[in-house]
């Protein structure tokens, strides 16, 4: 693809050790917060870039010390001698070595400031308030009692009777009711507990939690509105908040004045709720987002004046196939590793790179392998767009371990996900086998029981996959290559295999190329369970469109395929692209435009 007018000043390259050596150190230090951030945004311009390396702290493996962490706290830079100055090696490769990486002298005057560490968000300053939890709370968090800070928190006895009517089964809601009782009887059980005086949160040793643990020890007195039946499990809550409203209203010996808030995952109690003029709200603690919107989207679009802005400070060289740009300024603190950074013009040649390196006030881009063209087809399929070119080059980099895909429907995912993994375990041999699971969740009325194994069992949720192979076993486009030509559907089959997740505890997946298509029907837990299922040389591709969420009571904020998206970015084997234009036919992107 055409590549920027290569810039005029003559660049000093890294030797290879000491270009690979963020990639080796702690994936937490490779990013700032963003507190750090900001503060050099407005502060920082563009700086020219010495023509020595910096690194006698990272090289001899100070290199998550030299950055400040992006989590929470940055740590102190250890102090390093100065030695005298020597011009950095030219690169001529980018694979990591496996010799140690050799220490350089610092340039003078490069020691960069030492950044404050950033201070633990304070509690809050006014009263602390008393929750009164709701059942479906409990099932839906079972370590929701210590998600509330330096409140106390408030059970009813009705919500222990539904708690118990819960215990049975197999489903993830009894496991939660479990998991629940173990935690209220472990806090029980403490030392000193007296459940009178409420029982301490942070006994089992959960240290963020600073307040207490009531049950209802005695009948309150209240009285709700004669439509209001009594004998009805949420309305016996809601006369125990009424009644602690009235209690807590005043204050008095022992008893400080505060504020009761239910708190209820049922919209409907909560509707009741304001009508009797009761404080509530929904728990939030599950939601990885707030808004869908602010979902990292794995690209960035560079702004016009960039190469304009950089002429003067970026490096450039070439490695092979690929040409790499080391650029520096503001922009850089807003980048991620493994984030796709293109740049569009009229007039102007475009870029496509993703970011490699990330390193005090400069960041690395090396350029991108163009799957869009007829020689470089995986399996037959050429990208159409530029995102399914992105994602292409996830999905055929051996070092990427974790791909996230979400877009619309048509945009590709399952396609391009079976493309790449044929191409690289029947061309490549890089992994022995394909696996494809998904969650069972149901569009409308379930069929009930299906005969057959565990794969004919799953024969129906895997329409998507029969689909895709049907388009990919005719080999269109002839790209396929040598394995492609000569497989039959039977042998493709024979190298993929289809899973139901109810069977994957325990399991683990070595070399294997797994697939987890619909994972936005997954909750958070349950993709936790299915990544650690992945053994050495596993690659991992979740697929999903958000839009299109199965699951009761899963939002597209406390979905599992966000709660991966957003705690894998900036990870240096994991990857995410947003799929934006679908390319399936014309009548499936106006619906879903429309509709």
């Amino acid at each position: 693809m055409p590549l920027p007018p290569a810039p005029t000043k003559r660049a000093a390259l890294l030797s290879p050790d000491a270009i690979d050596a963020p990639a080796r150190s702690s994936h937490r230090g490779s990013r700032r917060s963003g507190d750090q951030r900001a503060d050099e945004t407005t502060s920082n311009g563009p700086q020219p870039l010495e023509l020595f390396d910096n690194l006698s702290s990272e090289a001899a493996g100070g290199g998550e010390a030299a950055r400040p962490s992006r989590r929470a706290k940055s740590r102190p830079a250890p102090a390093s001698a100065p030695a005298p100055q020597q011009p950095a090696a030219i690169q001529v490769e980018t694979r990591v070595p496996t010799a140690p990486a050799p220490t350089y002298a610092p340039a003078p005057a490069a020691a960069a400031p030492q950044a404050p560490a950033r201070p633990k968000r304070s509690k809050s300053t006014g009263p602390a308030k008393l929750f009164v939890l709701d059942t479906n709370v409990l099932l839906h968090d079972p370590m929701c009692l210590f998600r509330f800070e330096e409140h106390d928190i408030f059970l009813p006895m009705i919500v222990l009777e539904e708690l118990d009517g819960h215990k049975k089964g197999t489903t993830e809601v009894a496991r939660n009711g479990r998991q629940t009782s173990r935690t209220l009887d472990a806090l029980a059980g403490a030392q000193d507990a007296d459940i009178d005086k409420g029982l301490k949160l942070d006994t089992t040793g959960h240290r963020e939690a600073g307040g207490r643990l009531f049950f209802q020890t005695a009948p309150l007195d209240y009285s709700l509105p004669i439509s209001l039946p009594q004998g009805k499990a949420d309305n016996q809550i809601l006369g125990v908040v009424h009644a602690l409203r009235d209690e807590y209203a005043k204050e008095r010996p022992g008893k400080p004045k505060q504020e009761v808030v239910l708190v209820s995952k049922d919209i409907n109690m909560r509707v009741k709720a304001r009508a009797l003029g009761l404080a509530t709200d929904d728990y939030q603690n599950d939601k990885t987002l707030e808004d869908g919107d602010l979902l990292y989207a794995g690209s960035l679009a560079l702004p016009p004046d960039f190469w304009t802005r950089q002429s003067k400070t970026v490096e450039s060289w070439q490695s092979g196939s690929n040409t790499f740009y080391r650029i520096s300024g503001p922009i850089v603190p807003n980048l991620y590793i493994n984030q796709f950074v293109f740049f569009e013009a009229p007039g102007e040649p475009s870029m496509y790179a993703r970011v490699t390196e990330i390193r005090d006030k400069t960041a690395v881009l090396k350029t991108l392998k163009d799957y869009s063209s007829g020689k470089n087809a995986v399996w037959g399929v050429n990208t159409r767009n530029r995102e399914q070119n992105f994602a292409m080059n996830l999905l055929m980099d051996p070092e990427i371990d974790f791909v996230t895909l979400t877009g619309t429907a048509g945009t590709g995912k399952t396609l391009m996900a079976l493309a790449s993994g044929l191409t690289q375990v029947l061309d490549d041999r890089r992994y022995t086998e394909i696996i494809m699971t998904r969650a069972t969740v149901s569009v409308g009325e379930d069929i009930g029981f299906l005969p057959g194994t565990e794969e004919e069992k799953m024969g129906p949720w895997m329409g998507a996959l029969d689909d895709n192979l049907e388009f990919l076993a005719k080999g269109d486009g002839g790209g396929a290559g040598e394995w492609g030509r000569a497989a039959t559907n039977e042998l493709i089959r024979s190298r993929i295999k289809v899973k139901s997740m109810n069977f994957m505890r325990g399991r683990t997946f070595l070399n294997k190329y797994v697939i987890i298509d619909e994972a936005q029907n997954l909750t958070p837990k349950q993709m936790k369970t299915l990544i650690t299922r992945a053994g050495p040389g596993t690659k991992i591709i979740c697929m999903g469109n958000l839009a299109q969420i199965d699951t009761p009571y899963l939002t597209e904020g406390s979905s599992g395929l966000t709660f991966a998206v957003d705690k894998f970015k900036g990870w240096p084997h994991g990857g995410h692209i947003t799929l934006a234009r679908g390319e399936r036919s014309r009548l499936a992107d106006f619906a879903s435009d429309v509709l």
